[in-house]
C-alpha cells in the first residue's frame, strides 16, 4: 500500500484517493460541510489554511494544507493536461 504525505506527518492511502480538488468553489465548501455533518470529515490542515480537499472512495473528505499540485506529484500522477488538436 502506497501512502501519500498530506502534511504535518499525516498520510492517506494513494489507492483510496478519488479526487484532489481546490477548496475555493462553493460546491467543494458544501461537500466539506456535509462531510462534517455526517462525521466523515478529516481535518489534516491542523488549523492552517486548507489548500486542497481529498475525496476518498470511502466517502471521507480530507482537508490538507498542502497545495493540490504537491499532493498529485507525490501520487506520481501529475495533473493531466489535454493538448488541443488543430
Amino acid at each position: 500500500m502506497k501512502l501519500v504525505n498530506i502534511g504535518f506527518g499525516s498520510m492517506v492511502s494513494a489507492q483510496r484517493v478519488v479526487a484532489i480538488v481546490s477548496p475555493d468553489s462553493a460546491p467543494v465548501k458544501r461537500l466539506g460541510q456535509e462531510a462534517r455533518e455526517r462525521g466523515v470529515l478529516i481535518d489534516a490542515s491542523f488549523g492552517r489554511k486548507t489548500r486542497s480537499v481529498l475525496v476518498m472512495d470511502s466517502g471521507h473528505v480530507v482537508w490538507s494544507s498542502l497545495p493540490t499540485e504537491q499532493i498529485s506529484t507525490q501520487l506520481g500522477e501529475g495533473p493531466e493536461i489535454e493538448e488541443e488538436t488543430p
